[in-house]
């Protein structure tokens, strides 16, 4: 490879840093008042409305945009395509920290929280969210052993903690051997955690199926573990692009194009894989009439359909966008609004509890949820500052 991967240099507190560090403290105090006054302390959250935001942007949006990782890692690990190894690394980052904040956002969202740990010691092989549980857990593991190698560069002979010579030679050498494992396991460890990736992305959808009187005709479907995974998919290289288009220009590093372009020529295929897929259960099972009924449920499908799917899908099939920084930037933050819209209406706008009652999120809950956010952003700045995330290119591969 031509690249080598270092810390980016440069001033950190931007302004935009210090709003992110208001909105985290902000989120903080919220979330402190979660667990020193229960969840109807902050939440508005009731019988008839047991999972609110949390669930719905905080854990179902927030799985369905971390599959970036894994797809980029099969592109580049199991189809040996190596020219995709310079954007691999802040992929498969941003999906650990993506999974690490969505085990933090469900930890706030469990009223008994100390019970995140259950799944691991009471195993229900019939159990929907036992499997999620178990795929998320895995899938997270595996993440943080795929980005060894980052702290490893950055910290291999460099160690030195007050413990001693000893243990700080120790420590060296375990690193080294993980690293050196890594390495020559990775294409094996990608292929895991591409399966497991997909295992609870379709078993999240599989979780609304036990509740067939509750959801809206429009989102229920036994389709819809599928539409879940391959929503995730259509959706992960539109992440990508986001990520890799907005650090570079918060960063003032140049697009690699020579690696967006070719990930945005695939999109096409893959959202349009799904909407065929999502437009021809509407059609097969008949669910088209409620398009036009005026509900805010139908409404909210026409919004998630249209601004979420097709539009990105029209935009993309144009070679002019395919080549464009800011085209592919409108274009992929089309497709990430999409599929996090969508698990906002399966979640939330088509349950409908089949006794009264109502719900909008709080304050508080807007206020967490906007801090984890802000918080996941916060820590990818100041990991790339400090570790060795992005690629460092030569002038004539960063045009």
């Amino acid at each position: 490879m031509s690249s080598e991967f270092a810390p980016v240099s440069g001033r950190f507190w931007t302004p935009g840093v210090k709003i992110m560090l208001v909105l985290m403290v902000a989120g903080a105090v919220a979330l402190a008042a979660r667990f020193i006054g229960g969840l109807g302390y902050v939440t508005n959250n009731n019988d008839a409305y047991p999972w609110g935001l949390w669930i719905g942007v905080n854990v179902a949006g927030g799985v369905g945009l971390s599959a970036g990782g894994f797809t980029t890692g099969a592109i580049a690990y199991v189809l040996n395509r190596k020219q995709f190894h310079q954007i691999v690394r802040p992929a498969l980052f941003t999906a650990l920290l993506g999974y690490t904040f969505v085990v933090l956002a469900l930890m706030s969202d469990l009223g008994r929280y100390w019970n995140i740990t259950s799944p691991m010691l009471n195993w229900n092989g019939t159990s929907v969210l036992f499997a999620v549980a178990i795929c998320v857990m895995i899938s997270t593991s595996i993440l943080y052993v795929e980005c060894i190698p980052v702290v490893a560069e950055r910290f291999s002979g460099r160690i030195a903690l007050p413990f001693g010579r000893g243990i700080n030679r120790l420590l060296e050498k375990i690193l080294d051997v993980a690293n050196r494992s890594v390495h020559k396991a990775m294409t094996v460890i990608v292929i895991v955690g591409i399966v497991f990736s997909c295992l609870h992305q379709s078993s999240l959808g599989a979780l609304v199926l036990i509740a067939p009187s509750k959801i809206h005709p429009l989102w229920y479907t036994p389709a819809l573990p599928l539409l879940f995974l391959i929503s995730a998919i259509a959706t992960a290289y539109p992440v990508v692009i986001f990520e890799h288009l907005v650090v570079g220009r918060s960063l003032d590093r140049k697009p690699m194009m020579g690696l967006l372009t070719p990930l945005a020529k695939a999109m096409p295929f893959l959202m349009g894989f799904y909407l065929a897929l999502k437009t021809g259960d509407m059609l097969y099972r008949g669910t088209w009439v409620y398009l036009m009924d005026g509900t805010y449920q139908s409404n909210a499908f026409l919004v998630e359909l249209l601004i979420g799917v097709v539009l990105p899908f029209l935009l993309m099939l144009s070679p002019r966008v395919q080549r464009s920084p800011e085209w592919l930037l409108t274009t992929s933050t089309l497709a990430i609004f999409g599929v996090l819209i969508n698990r906002i209406n399966v979640f939330l706008v088509a349950y409908t509890p089949p006794y009264g009652g109502s719900y909008f999120p709080s304050v508080g809950e807007i206020t967490v949820t906007v801090g984890f956010i802000s918080a996941l952003m916060f820590t990818y700045r100041l990991a790339v500052t400090k570790l060795p995330v992005l690629a460092v290119l030569k002038e004539e591969e960063s045009r």
